[in-house]
């Protein structure tokens, strides 16, 4: 029997008498160094943890947002979802880092171990953990490649492959705006007397939140063939 440092009592069996002694001096020694974790409150999942440390993160933006949950979905959760949070080890992390280097690109690895990381951070925060077993995880680096543009030839011959959405090809490729804000825009949004547009919103699965990007977009591009 011992207390855990807010006075709750806790029991653990032991087999034989010196493991026990062992195991209570490694209980107040915890204790007084400030890094006591109660097991009880280890036993939740990395799947139960994740979506509730997801839904408390309200300063995200929209698509940050998004993207997280997309990780969450398919790469944290196929693996460590029903694995619980005093299961977790430094080892496991760095062969699953390993195992996603096989098929993802080394930015979207880097991406999926931070947000393990910072979901176990937050467990760190919590009190449910004394350290992040996802630190000091060996990453793969990511190779800058020279960027690659098309002519106008190019995009217009991928325009004309996409049929009906020609016109949003084309705005896309000469404007540089993402998928989501053209999906937002509005006709009240368009001057087409002045050539420019305003870019407020951007369409995401979730609720929409205080635009962080907002500018006056110049519709100054040539249009190659009839757009």
């Amino acid at each position: 029997m011992y207390r855990t440092p807010d006075g709750k009592r806790r029991s653990k069996t032991f087999d034989r008498k010196v493991d026990a002694a062992r195991f209570l001096t490694s209980i107040e020694s915890a204790k007084l160094g400030g890094s006591y974790v109660d097991p009880q409150r280890s036993v939740i999942t990395i799947s139960e943890l994740a979506r509730t440390w997801l839904a408390g993160k309200v300063n995200l933006k929209p698509s940050t947002w998004e993207r997280y949950a997309v990780i969450i979905r398919v790469q944290i959760e196929p693996i460590w979802g029903s694995v619980r949070l005093a299961e977790v080890q430094h080892s496991a992390i760095q062969t699953w880092v390993g195992e996603l280097a096989e098929t993802l690109s080394a930015a979207s690895v880097q991406k999926a171990h931070r947000v393990l990381s910072l979901v176990l951070a937050s467990a760190v925060r919590d009190g449910r953990l004394s350290r992040n077993p996802a630190e000091d995880i060996s990453l793969p680096q990511v190779v800058r490649r020279e960027h690659l543009y098309l002519t106008h030839e190019q995009v217009a011959d991928v325009a004309d492959a996409c049929d009906e959405y020609r016109l949003a090809v084309l705005f896309l490729a000469y404007t540089g705006i993402r998928f989501g804000e053209l999906a937002a825009l509005r006709i009240g949004r368009l001057d087409l007397m002045r050539r420019r547009a305003t870019i407020a919103e951007s369409v995401t699965e979730r609720p929409p939140a205080p635009p962080r990007r907002k500018f006056l977009l110049p519709l100054c591009f040539p249009w190659p063939r009839s757009a």
